[in-house]
């Protein structure tokens, strides 16, 4: 593939045209010089190569405007695709940022998934059970049906701890009662023994009756 169907610049084929337009002139002005050595006072001549090498001269200034103009064109491409560049390098770092962060979080997510949560070894009722006596909580999603067996498990749990401090008091009372009880036997024992040991002489007398 040829050069000139490379270049899709405007500027720079406007560059090449110019070019091979300057090469051709200089290849006919070195013709024409040639031609000139070869019949040195042709008039005609001379005025024809003084004409090419202004027709050269103009050409090779357009080229120099024109290359002029590319490097400054070249120049502000640079400075754009620099600022491109670090653009793309500014997002391509958030990009990345932001692919550490979502690792970070599936980790943490995975970690919340996979932790052994304490309210996973309750003894809850089972749901079916719960169900069966809260069918308000039938449509409930998950988390709500959790919060709410773990809201029964409570108040059952409390509901044993009162009963159970019921039967503590309970429990306290009726050994104060035996032991009071116990202690009113042994007062009746001392006293009864008493009875006995002051009956002893009336008891005596009444052998030596009979």
């Amino acid at each position: 593939m040829a050069i000139d169907e490379q270049v899709t610049d405007e500027n720079l084929a406007s560059v090449l045209q110019i070019s091979h337009a300057a090469h051709a002139q200089a290849l006919a002005l070195v013709s024409l010089i040639e031609q000139q050595k070869n019949a040195p006072g042709d008039s005609e001549s001379r005025a024809e190569i003084a004409r090419q090498r202004k027709l050269l001269t103009t050409h090779l200034a357009r080229l120099r405007g024109l290359h002029r103009a590319a490097c400054f064109s070249a120049r502000d491409t640079k400075a754009v695709t620099a600022e491109a560049r670090q653009e793309v390098d500014r997002l391509h770092l958030q990009l990345q940022n932001l692919y550490y962060e979502q690792r970070h979080l599936q980790g943490e997510i995975e970690a919340c998934e996979s932790f052994s949560h304490k309210y996973q070894e309750l003894p809850l009722i089972p749901v079916e059970d719960f169900l069966a006596q809260h069918p308000e909580h039938a449509d409930d999603d998950e988390n709500a049906l959790m919060i709410a067996r773990i809201d029964h498990e409570k108040s059952e749990r409390e509901a044993l701890e009162q009963q159970r401090q019921e039967l503590l008091k309970r429990k306290a009372k009726l050994i104060s009662d035996n032991k009071r009880r116990r202690d009113d036997l042994a007062n009746l024992d001392k006293d009864l023994e008493k009875f006995i040991d002051a009956a002893k002489p009336i008891q005596k007398l009444f052998e030596k009756v009979v």
